[in-house]
């Protein structure tokens, strides 16, 4: 059986087989790559209650939309 190429893969593409070959060390750390590269998270400060995070409106917002740019 011959990998996938990973490097064209999608983050979501990476991210199934990743869960779905979990073994698979080389695929990991390709999609831990791919999610340095593509850096399309929220970054904020230690929440200190759930109450916190609204003072986070942009962050509520891309949950609220499923997390898609």
């Amino acid at each position: 059986m011959t990998k996938p190429n990973f490097q064209v893969m999608s983050q979501k593409e990476s991210q199934a087989y990743v869960l779905a070959h979990r073994d698979d060390q080389e695929a990991f750390y390709v999609y831990l790559d791919k999610l340095h590269t593509e850096a399309n998270w929220v970054e904020m400060p230690a929440l200190q209650s759930p109450d916190d995070l609204e003072n986070y409106p942009e962050f509520l917002e891309r949950v609220r939309n499923g997390s898609e740019s």
